[in-house]
């Protein structure tokens, strides 16, 4: 195949302009994508929600550049099915595990609420640290014994190491599905 002399010399703008848009979406989208990701090691961060938003301005750019098939619009409805799952798992996976010790939906909630509160005051470490407090507190209070609360205690924790376990996962599937439509 033959090039012309004049076409590598001078380089269409717009050609050039399109790359560069695709260059620096993609490049953005991934840098978010991972700083999401990644997040989620930080409690209280909402790296899923992160991760979403970073799907959803590309999908604005790919639609304004007219770029958007069927198969990338079918990607990013999964991609946002699993980002609104990941933003109610970990409520799902802890209150489930407090169930187990038979902890009542009330001191589930009050805590859930109480520590929420706590977070806009205190650094996402020490709100991490005042959940099971809360909880502790609220089920020796019901229940008058110690190694029972902490028993409770010990379920919160559980729930959230698998609530992390699930919203890693959660947010490898995103990005695999984001390369697929990218890439693809």
């Amino acid at each position: 195949m033959a090039f012309s002399v004049e076409r590598t010399k001078h380089m269409d703008w717009t050609e050039f302009s399109a790359v560069a848009i695709q260059t620096l979406m993609f490049t953005l989208t991934l840098t978010f994508m991972l700083v999401g990701l990644f997040g989620l090691l930080i409690p209280i961060f909402p790296g899923i929600a992160v991760m979403w938003l970073a799907v959803l301005i590309y999908a604005i750019v790919q639609a304004i550049l007219g770029t958007m098939t069927v198969w990338d619009w079918v990607l990013f409805a999964i991609i946002t099915v699993l980002a609104a799952f990941g933003g109610v798992v970990d409520n799902i996976i802890i209150a489930g595990w407090l169930r187990k010790t038979g902890t009542p939906w009330s001191n589930i909630i009050i805590s859930s609420v109480l520590t929420l509160v706590a977070s806009f005051f205190v650094t996402p470490i020490l709100a991490l640290l005042i959940a099971p407090l809360i909880l502790y507190f609220l089920e020796y209070r019901r229940l008058q014994d110690r190694q029972l609360a902490f028993e409770a205690t010990k379920a919160w924790l559980a729930g959230f190491s698998w609530t992390f376990v699930a919203l890693f996962a959660i947010g490898l599937v995103m990005i695999g599905l984001w390369l697929a439509w990218v890439l693809v």
